[in-house]
């Protein structure tokens, strides 16, 4: 087996620093920031006026309890792109018709959460082949492309969802709906790197039929199948039933609520997909790194790259659960194009009991990840799903200024659909802020824990340790509430708002 180096003290190594060399790295690290920042940008985007016309309106199913809407489905060439390249956007009709396309960046835009930012066509749309499974259960699409644009300069980076509709027909009946979802990336330094959790939107998709990392008939937690990026989203799989998910991902399910709170509030912040975070030099030039949502999905060379950020000062920040589960790694496409296969190449977790207990059970897999609490701060612990209150620990804590809580007050449901627990005890200065039991249907208890421990250049790492936190931030359009185990977040929380500027606003100064 090839196992990663994960010696604890390795990762720990720069908490012990002197502070001469902490001065040195903070010194070239603003500098790298500084140069060709705009810290206005995201704020002058959202005044530009927004769409009160973005979402899905009509949405086929090709069954009751399908995932994929073959009257109009399409993909993108490329996860994330910037301005100035190219993207193909691949798209289907069955039958043969007309169709449109118009391209939104989802943001604040005074709570309407989308601005048009071009419309294609009408063109001519025309049935694409359901690709036959290859080697490993890989179901790629070779589809031939219906638009091939270039980037224009002055889109600003975000989440970008295509809206593809059937035109009607003559008798004026009959339109149908999906999305197809990229990334507008750039280089410029900001205040905040969003990182969208694309690898985690892809090991669950199942387009056409029910087919994932997680539905292998040898079993659903193993090394076996291949999944390309070269497919269309189907409707989201799990835990609550969004037709708004068509197309899109997990973006509006898990992240744009995220997203659509920081630029309400003007913060300065930039996108990417997993994918962009192979090597660390995007990071590098930001003050703090967003995981946001269902972020489990990482390739190890991803891992190593927000290590490196973390010990040249850059924040870490963890809103989201059951991150750095899996070693992801990104594989070409049969013809070529870089990062467009994915697999489960085995567990992150070191020797770690949950680890071992995965390699028992589902490998032998071909890698094993360092123990991502030396990261994160927190683990993935068995049982990882569940729902529970998120219960405040250290209200003397600067996190909770502004808030009035006191210890053992509790966020209704805030914890789920998974999480994090059982922090490493021998991270210099960690601390555990919030902490309680999450259940799976009121049995299978576990404890979870959000921590907080300082980096070493006067940074910090902070873990929320949920995948829902972003629920409680705000409730933009075309979102709606998950639900997990029989819990619930219950939508916008003032407390969690404050936490989070509280957070936000030190990572960013």
């Amino acid at each position: 087996m090839k196992e990663i180096n994960s010696d604890r003290r390795n990762l720990l190594k720069g908490a012990v620093a002197t502070s001469l060399a902490s001065l040195a790295g903070n010194l070239s690290l603003n500098t790298a920031q500084a140069a060709g920042a705009d810290p206005d940008l995201i704020h002058r985007e959202n005044l530009k006026e927004g769409s009160a016309d973005w979402q899905l309106t009509r949405v086929q199913l090709d069954k009751r309890a399908g995932f994929r809407s073959p009257k109009i489905e399409g993909y993108c060439s490329k996860q994330s792109v910037a301005a100035g390249e190219k993207l193909d956007i691949m798209v289907s009709t069955r039958p043969a018709q007309e169709f449109k396309i118009e391209i939104f960046r989802t943001g604040y835009y005074d709570g309407r959460g989308a601005r048009l930012m071009k419309t294609i066509g009408p063109l001519q749309g025309k049935p694409q082949p359901v690709p036959k499974p290859g080697k490993k259960n890989l179901h790629e699409c070779h589809w031939e492309s219906a638009v091939s644009m270039t980037i224009p300069d002055d889109w600003t980076s975000g989440v970008y969802l295509g809206r593809l509709s059937t035109l009607k027909d003559k008798t004026g009946h009959g339109y149908w709906q999906s999305y197809v979802v990229f990334i507008v990336k750039d280089d410029r330094p900001a205040d905040i790197l969003f990182q969208c959790s694309d690898n985690t939107w892809q090991a669950y998709n199942r387009w056409p039929d029910n087919y994932s990392v997680y539905t292998d008939p040898k079993g659903n937690q193993g090394p076996w199948a291949d999944v390309s990026f070269d497919r269309p989203y189907a409707k989201y799989a799990q835990i609550y039933e969004n037709p708004q998910s068509v197309g899109s991902g997990e973006w509006l399910c898990f992240e744009f609520p995220f997203a659509y709170w920081l630029e309400k509030h003007g913060y300065d912040v930039s996108y990417c997909s997993n994918s962009d975070m192979v090597t660390p030099e995007r990071g590098l030039k930001c003050k703090s790194f967003l995981s946001v949502g269902h972020d489990e999905y990482w390739d190890i060379k991803q891992y190593n790259s927000v290590v490196k950020m973390r010990d040249e000062g850059v924040n870490l920040l963890f809103f989201s659960g059951n991150s750095v589960c899996w070693v992801t790694p990104l594989l070409d496409s049969t013809d070529g194009r870089p990062k467009r296969i994915m697999f489960r190449g085995g567990p992150y977790g070191g020797k770690y009991k949950y680890a071992e207990d995965r390699e028992r059970d589902n490998g032998p897999f071909p890698h094993r990840g360092p123990d991502e609490g030396y990261l994160m701060g927190s683990r993935n612990v068995d049982p990882v799903n569940g729902g529970g209150d998120w219960v405040c620990e250290l209200p003397d804590h600067w996190i909770f200024e502004k808030t009035g809580m006191k210890k053992g007050d509790s966020i209704p449901g805030l914890i789920g659909w998974e999480y994090h627990g059982d922090p490493p005890t021998d991270i210099p200065g960690l601390e555990i802020v919030a902490k309680g039991t999450a259940l799976q249907g009121g049995v299978n208890p576990q404890q979870w824990t959000a921590t907080i421990y300082p980096g070493p250049k006067k940074n910090f790492v902070f873990n929320a340790s949920t995948i829902f936190w972003c629920q409680d931030l705000s409730s933009p359009p075309g979102h709606m509430l998950p639900w997990s185990h029989w819990s619930r977040p219950h939508g916008p929380d003032d407390r969690v708002q404050q936490i989070t500027h509280n957070i936000m606003r030190r990572a960013i100064s």
